[in-house]
């Protein structure tokens, strides 16, 4: 069986962290994920998915995350069932989250109010590493290996 999920979207509060009775770390939030089509005429429509995260994953969420900023979510999705105040039987369905990435540019601000200052490391400055070049070297390089042989390995 296979139930993998991969979002793309934005967070539409800001993520806060709560303790079940035993002491384990939750947060519950919502992306706002834009469909990948449109209607010929019409507007791009949004889709709104509920997301719960555990433990350190939960911590990390509530830490760095804020209201409109890009999230990219790894996780499977979950049903439940449970009875509303009214006695209703009802039946929820979430993405529980694996694994948490950030998707923002680093100088975005669009959607939200932050400023990159949420502690994650800051990799801008470091060289990047140069691309090997293939272009050096000759074809006496190269040695022809015959198949009737031993492996020299």
């Amino acid at each position: 069986m296979l139930n993998v999920v991969a979002l793309l979207g934005r967070l539409t509060a800001d993520p806060e962290l709560r303790k079940t009775p035993n002491g384990v770390s939750v947060t519950t939030f919502t992306v706002a994920v834009n469909r990948s089509y449109v209607k010929q005429g019409g507007e791009r429509q949004t889709d709104f998915i509920d997301v719960v995260a555990w433990r350190s994953t939960a911590e990390f969420i509530t830490k760095y995350f804020r209201k409109g900023q890009m999230i990219a979510v790894q996780g499977s999705i979950q049903t439940r069932s449970y009875e509303d105040k009214q006695g209703n039987k009802r039946k929820a369905v979430e993405i529980s989250a694996d694994n948490v990435y950030f998707a923002d540019s680093k100088g975005s601000s669009q959607g939200g109010q932050h400023n990159n200052s949420y502690g994650a490391p800051d990799y801008s400055s470091a060289p990047a590493p140069a691309a090997p070049s293939f272009s050096q070297g000759s074809a006496d390089d190269f040695a022809v290996v015959d198949d009737n042989e031993d492996l020299p390995f």
